[in-house]
Formats: C-alpha cells, sequence, structure tokens
C-alpha cells in the first residue's frame, strides 16, 4: 500500500486504536511463555480533570513497557484509579456543590460512586489517545467490592500478626478536613508569626516568663518545664506556678529536652502544641485537657475563647493578656511549621481513638530492604532511607471520612473486646452490616458498636501489588501469589516515595516477608513558569491535554514527555513539541523514499545478500545500526529512555538521513550506473534498517511507526502489528570496524565538499567539473570502489587523487567549478 504524501496524525491515531482494540494487542495471558514484566502502574486519583503533568509521567512507563515488549517479555500492564481519597471527596463536594456532613452517608457514597465512574471513563480515553499500552480489560478501582475485600483481608492479617494496634493517642489531625492524619502527608511551610513572652506565677509569686507562639493553648497548659542544667530555674524543682487567665495550677518539670538558649529557657507543655509536648505528655503521665475540638474550635472548657478557632483565639487571649499586663513582649518571627499537604492548613495533635500500624520498630529493616531494591535514578534512595530514619510516629490508618474503606470491625461496649468478622464475609460495612457473630464472643453483651473510621487511602494503595496479582491471575490468592512477588518496576513520581514508595515496601514486608518490586523508576515533576508543580488544585497547567491533542500528534506529545532525565522536573516548554513535529515529518519522508526504492527494487527480510556482495557503505550503515542499538538497549536497561531517544535520533538525522540516504539516492535515479547485486544489497539493507529503526523509535511514538509497518512491512513479516514483534526478529548484530573506520575518511570528504559548497552560498546540487582529492595511497582502492557514489553525491564529473598536499578550496573559471580536498584522516 502506497504511502500518502503526507501523514494524516489523526486518522492514523484512529485506526491504530482500533486495530490495538479489536485484536487486544495489549492483553497478556497468565500463560504466556514468555519472562514476566509485570508494572505496578499508579493508578491516578479520581478527583476531576488530568493536567500535562500526568500525561508526562504515565507516558514515560508506557515508554518502557513498550521497550519490554520488543525486548521479548510479555508485559503485564495493568490500569487503575485511585478513587476513595478525600480529593474524591472534596471533586464532589465541589461538583455538585454539597458538604459531606450535610448528607446520609449512604448517599455521599452513591454520589461518589457515580461520580468517579463518569471520570474514569474520561480518563481512559485520554490514556487511549495518547497511546498508553496498558491492559484496559483489566481495570482496578481502590473502591471497588474486590478492592475493599483485598485491603481488609489484609488489615485482619497484619492485626492476627499484632503489627496492627488501636489507642486513644495523640494523633496528626487536620481540622480543616475533619480527619486526621499520617506523618507522610505533612509538608513544611513559612508563617509570619510572633514570639509571646507571657508571665505565669511562680510558688512565691514570683513571674515566670515562658516565650510561645501558641498563646491560645493556655487552657490546655500542663506543666512548665527547664533544662536540668540551668540554673535560674534549679530552685523551682517540683513546686507549681499558676496559668494566666485560667488560674489552675501546672507541675514545674526539669527535662533536658528544654532548649535553654531558647528564648527565656522556660517553657510550657500544652495537650498538644507539638510533638515535643506528647513526649512530655507521655513521659511524666500529665493529664490530658482537650480543648480544640475536631471542628476546629475550642470546646466550652476553654473559658473565654470557647467556640472561637485558633486563630480567633489567639487574639482574644493575647488581648486578655495585654490588659493584665501578663504580654510582657512580642517579637517577630517567622518559623516553620507542618501543614496538611491536601488543604494547606496548619496541622494540629488531638487525641482520638486510632489505629496503627507498627512501623517504628521496624525502621532498620526498610533501610535494609531499599537496598535490595534498584532505584532509578540511584539518589533517590537517599530521600526514601532519610525519610524511614526520621520516622517518629507509627502509621496511622484512621481517618474520619465518609468516601472510603471502613474498618472490618466492631467493638463490644461492655468489655471492650475487638470483634472481627470471618475472611470469607468480606468486603463488609460494620456501620451497614451488623456483627455475624453477635453476640460478644468474650462476654455474651449484645452492646456492640460499628467502627465508624475509614482507612488511610495509602492503606490500600499500598497493597497495590496484591491487587496486580489478583488482576493477572483471578485463581490464587493474592497474598500467597509468591510467585509475582517481587513485582519487575514501580514507575511514580519523586514527592511521594515517603508515602507509596514506603508504605507498599512495608506492606509487602510484613505480608511476604519480601521486596515489592525489583526496580523503582522515579520521574520528576512537570513545572509552571512559577517552578510550582503542575497541579489541579493550583490550576496552573498551561495546557490541558485534550487541548494539546487537538494541537498536536500523540506521538509528538509522547516525544516531549521522553525529552526529561529520569527523576528530574522539567519547566513546561513547547520546544521539544516543535522538535518533535519535525521528527515525525522527517520519519515520513524518510519511509517514503524507503517505499520507492523498494517498490523499484523489491527484497525481503529474509532475502540477506552475502558479505561479499554487501559493500563499504552499507556495511558501515549495518556496523552503525548494530552499535546504535547496543547503546540504546544498555540505557533502556537502565531506564535511561532520554539518552536511548538521543542515541536513535542521532543514528537517523545523521547517519542514516544525512550520510546514507544522499549515498544511495543516485542508484535509485541512476540505475543504469550501477551493477543489479549492489543496488539489490543496498535495497535490502535499507530496507533491514528500516525496520529496525521503526522498532527503536515505536516505544516513543507508537502510532506513526505502526502506519509505517502496515503500508511497508506488514505484508512481508506477517505479523498484525509492530508492536507484536520483537528486537530478535530484526536486529541482528552485523559488526565491520574496518568498513566504519574506511567511511569515516568518505564521510569527511563528503563533509568538506558540502562545506564548501555552503561557504559559497551554492546549491548543494552544483555540479564539480573536477574534484581533486588528497589521502593516503592506502586508500587509493576504497575511493576507486565508491567513485561512482562519490560522483552521485558530490556532482562531481571526475575525481582525481593525490598524495600532494592540496588547500581545501573552489573556484570558478569558465562557468565550471573546480575543487580540491586536503583529507586528514588515515585509514586504521
Amino acid at each position: 500500500m502506497a504511502m500518502e504524501k503526507q501523514y494524516n496524525h489523526q486518522i492514523a491515531q484512529q485506526e491504530c486504536q482500533d486495530r490495538w482494540q479489536q485484536e487486544k494487542i495489549y492483553q497478556l495471558s497468565a500463560d504466556d511463555k514468555r519472562p514476566l514484566y509485570s508494572i505496578d502502574t499508579p493508578p491516578p486519583t479520581v478527583s476531576g480533570s488530568l493536567h500535562i503533568g500526568h500525561v508526562f509521567s504515565y507516558t514515560q512507563t508506557d515508554i518502557i513497557a513498550r521497550f519490554k515488549r520488543f525486548d521479548g517479555f510479555g508485559v503485564f500492564y495493568p490500569f487503575g484509579f485511585d478513587d476513595n481519597g478525600l480529593p474524591t471527596e472534596r471533586f464532589v463536594e465541589k461538583k455538585n456543590n454539597v458538604k459531606a456532613h450535610n448528607l446520609k452517608r449512604s448517599e455521599f457514597i452513591s454520589l461518589c460512586l457515580k461520580e468517579t465512574i463518569e471520570v474514569e471513563k474520561q480518563f481512559e480515553q485520554l490514556w487511549q489517545s495518547l497511546g498508553l499500552s496498558a491492559d484496559f480489560s483489566k481495570p482496578y478501582s481502590t473502591i471497588s467490592a474486590t478492592t475493599q475485600k483485598l485491603s481488609q483481608e489484609s488489615f485482619i492479617y497484619l492485626f492476627q500478626k499484632g503489627h496492627i494496634y488501636r489507642k486513644n493517642e495523640p494523633a496528626l489531625y487536620c481540622t480543616t478536613c475533619h480527619t486526621s492524619v499520617a506523618q507522610a502527608e505533612l509538608d513544611d511551610a513559612q508563617k509570619e508569626s510572633f514570639f509571646n513572652d507571657i508571665a505565669f506565677t511562680g510558688p512565691n509569686g514570683e513571674k515566670l516568663i515562658i516565650g510561645t507562639t501558641r498563646p491560645e493553648l493556655l487552657p490546655a497548659c500542663v506543666a512548665l518545664l527547664y533544662n536540668p542544667q540551668d540554673s535560674r530555674y534549679a530552685h523551682l524543682k517540683g513546686k507549681q506556678a499558676t496559668v494566666p487567665l485560667f488560674g489552675y495550677q501546672v507541675p514545674i518539670i526539669s527535662d533536658e529536652l528544654v532548649d535553654p538558649e531558647k528564648g527565656t529557657g522556660l517553657v510550657m507543655c500544652c495537650t498538644f502544641g507539638d510533638k515535643t509536648d506528647i513526649i512530655w505528655f507521655k513521659k511524666y503521665n500529665l493529664p490530658y485537657r482537650q480543648m480544640l475540638t475536631a471542628q476546629g474550635v475550642f470546646a466550652p472548657q476553654a473559658g473565654i475563647i470557647a467556640g472561637k478557632n485558633v486563630t480567633q483565639a489567639r487574639e482574644v487571649i493575647l488581648a486578655a493578656l495585654k490588659e493584665q499586663g501578663l504580654l510582657l513582649k512580642q517579637q517577630s518571627i517567622v518559623h516553620t511549621v507542618n501543614i496538611h499537604e491536601r488543604c494547606k492548613k496548619e496541622i494540629e495533635y488531638i487525641a482520638l481513638p486510632q489505629w496503627f500500624l507498627r512501623i517504628l520498630d521496624h525502621k532498620q529493616k526498610f533501610i535494609d530492604l531499599a537496598h535490595k531494591i534498584n532505584w532509578y535514578p540511584d539518589y533517590m534512595k537517599s530521600r526514601y532511607i532519610n525519610w524511614v530514619e526520621n520516622l517518629s510516629w507509627d502509621w496511622c490508618l484512621s481517618r474520619q471520612r465518609f468516601f472510603g474503606i471502613p474498618f472490618p470491625v466492631w467493638h463490644c461496649n461492655k468489655c471492650k473486646a475487638i470483634l472481627l468478622p470471618p475472611i470469607e464475609a468480606l468486603p463488609i460495612d460494620p456501620q451497614e452490616t451488623p456483627y455475624p457473630g453477635s453476640p460478644c464472643p468474650t462476654c455474651g453483651s449484645t452492646d456492640i458498636s460499628p467502627d465508624t473510621d475509614v482507612m488511610d487511602t495509602w492503606n490500600t494503595s499500598s497493597i497495590t501489588p496484591y491487587i496486580c496479582a489478583q488482576l493477572y491471575k483471578p485463581t490464587q490468592d493474592p497474598f500467597k501469589a509468591t510467585q509475582f512477588l517481587p513485582m519487575s518496576m514501580r514507575p511514580q513520581a519523586h514527592d511521594i516515595i515517603r508515602t507509596w514508595a514506603f508504605y507498599t515496601i512495608v506492606k509487602t514486608w510484613f505480608h511476604n516477608n519480601t521486596i515489592p518490586w525489583k526496580d523503582i523508576v522515579i520521574s520528576g515533576h512537570v513545572l509552571a513558569s512559577s517552578k510550582e508543580k503542575l497541579s489541579k488544585s493550583k490550576e496552573n497547567s498551561p495546557f490541558e491535554p485534550n487541548t494539546l491533542l487537538a494541537q498536536y500528534p500523540a506521538d509528538v506529545i509522547r516525544y516531549w514527555t521522553a525529552s526529561a532525565t529520569l527523576g528530574t522536573d522539567i519547566a513546561f516548554s513547547d520546544t521539544p513539541f516543535k522538535l518533535g513535529n519535525r521528527l515525525i515529518t522527517k520519519m515520513w519522508n524518510a519511509y517514503r523514499f524507503i517505499q520507492m526504492f523498494i517498490e523499484q527494487n523489491p527484497v525481503t527480510l529474509t532475502d540477506v545478500p552475502s558479505d561479499d556482495n554487501l559493500g563499504l557503505i552499507n556495511k558501515w550503515l549495518l556496523d552503525r545500526a548494530t552499535t546504535t542499538f547496543a547503546t540504546y538497549h544498555n540505557y533502556f536497561e537502565k531506564h535511561e529512555f532520554k539518552l536511548a531517544l538521543d542515541t536513535i535520533e542521532q543514528f537517523f538525522w545523521h547517519d542514516f538521513c544525512d550520510n546514507y540516504l544522499e549515498l544511495i539516492k543516485d542508484q535509485l535515479f541512476k540505475k543504469e550506473r550501477y551493477d543489479a547485486s549492489q543496488i539489490k544489497a543496498t535495497a535490502h539493507t535499507l530496507y533491514a534498517v528500516g525496520m529496525r529503526m521503526l522498532q527503536w523509535f515505536a516505544p516513543y511514538m507508537p502510532y506513526i511507526t505502526e502506519t509505517i509497518y502496515q503500508d511497508l512491512y506488514k505484508t512481508d513479516i506477517k505479523i498484525s502489528s509492530l508492536h507484536q514483534t520483537s528486537f530478535g526478529m530484526v536486529q541482528q548484530p552485523q559488526h565491520d570496524e574496518s568498513a566504519t573506520n574506511a567511511m569515516n575518511t568518505v564521510l569527511e570528504l563528503i563533509a568538506n565538499v558540502r562545506k564548501l559548497k555552503t561557504e559559497q552560498k551554492l546549491s548543494l546540487g552544483t555540479e564539480l567539473a573536477t574534484l581533486i582529492v588528497k589521502t593516503d595511497e592506502a586508500l587509493y582502492p576504497t575511493f576507486k570502489a565508491l567513485e561512482t557514489i562519490l560522483q552521485g553525491v558530490t556532482r562531481a564529473q571526475l575525481i582525481d587523487y593525490t598524495t600532494a598536499d592540496l588547500i581545501n578550496g573552489l573556484e570558478e573559471k569558465d562557468s565550471k567549478w573546480y575543487m580540491t580536498i586536503n583529507l586528514t584522516k588515515t585509514a586504521s
């Protein structure tokens, strides 16, 4: 089938999508005999539309997946949707102008399910438009019944093994999102504030000055502390102080954690202002004075600040202290505070009955596991290790949300027993279903209450290898799928190393005493002009993916995604899009030339000429193709897809188009000057290298390569799709170092001819009456053998050779051009 004069990407993309879907090109059976390459694909959060940052990272994963197929692997590439988290709740609330707290729980969950199904269809359509080769026949959802069962099953297993416990424990809490959060969900932010010197009353009426940025926590104060080495306060040990405005007394304690150089060296402990407060609260068994409620306002027992939020309460307290002369000094400061990564509001600490997974006892083990995983790029492992080393909390699994996976737990209100359902009853919602084993098996009571919390969304995302195992072979128990684990690769961005990567490593070790994947490949982010990560919530994406798809071929967008170094953030720019467009145009024209040459000189891939008939130029190209593929393959083994792309582009533009096509063009248009066996050898080399290059570029540009394959190679190869072929079929090593060394001198000659013509502002097609070349006598046979080709490419009517030194020059005599070239390279 003749290739059109111009490539129509809209038609080509639709035809390819239809073919891939109808022929199930990317589906993998568990019975496939090829070695398995499994990908733990990130499920995108269902919280509205996708932005170009998603396209960036997900396409990079697809590039690797496609390479692995060509490399002979059976690629298991599932796709999921993360739709049970707080972002999904916020999306549904905003879209429908509702608040979850104002609806029945079941009503809100139904609304979430309806909205997520619609969004997931849009996501899937976009991914298919971009050419993602995932198996969309096996999607998963983190809120589906199957996933809920796995997540609840994981909880029960780990609880029974003693890894999970429940405790009324101070926890990180977001009063804006109305839920507890994990340490991994915190960001640091610089905030302007005041350091306030406040006077407490000591045992003998003396003023005891403490410095604080949280004066609103005065009614929650439970102790004053000083460093035991601080002689200023040694006389206060074991005594008490009176809290200003509120009039009750608290103990004065010495503790090494107090910094005597900070502020006055005397600090108050409140329940709770920060992590140190919690340490002292536990260490000295201090009372819990809960003043701040889960709704973010102060409780009735907080007196003058009851019902006020933190900002309002701070103003009231400071005004009252000033009025009574107890605010002695204020100093403006900028300090670092913890904020919730979702809403960017300051975090608080509230004691709640929560579920925790024990991780602090195993920190060294989790570091050891990291060393068993291949990190790409390697330096990203240090981010993981730093995170683990600085962990100070067990993983809080509880969330006070609506749309999530419920804990499969009931509580006996009489004996406080924790009641679990049988595994076969999962998935189950305790708020919708009575305890199936009622009455309580411990005490016989029927006074049983359901657990009302839901699981942290990472508690589900952390079992994606088990979700994938069940998708791969539905008949197996995923927690016993030892042959499936570890998976081959986890692709993800660097900002979720501390969450998704860490938590998955934790869960897989707890369940199967192994690592979850062999490789973890870390992508960067796309930055807006403000150097911020592109984000749906920030609305700083300059182009929507569908808008880009209307402007550019999908292959061009994919080319852009491969232009970034692994793990590195890049600022959005349209320059790679222009380069990608240029490459597509050049590829189409190059393959149209190949088709024209092959139509006049038919060959097949199996019709291989002998080495004696190949000739120097073809041997050189095959040697360069072999070397290029080896470099390309080596880069891909390290997941360095950008460097692999740079390698094949260099070959395509320079070796193939600039040099080889120009050298052989004369054989097409002036066939009578060449031997038939020489033309046949050239036709085969052109055809074979063309097929090799299609495979090289296919992971990056699946549409144009598939379209060219259908037009030019399918009839010969007899395989339905380019993406079902393997490197082993056509990437045959053909080394000839001597041919390449000789060709380097030939190419130097051609480059000099082009340069001199360009300097004289002449067309490269300008004919030369004579071309005189100075070169080593040992190279005469090489040049003589190629003389007809050299005459064609240099447009020289006569080529003469000399060993005498010449000066590179071009002059016109009697309307004819004469050129002299002094070659510097010699034969190896």
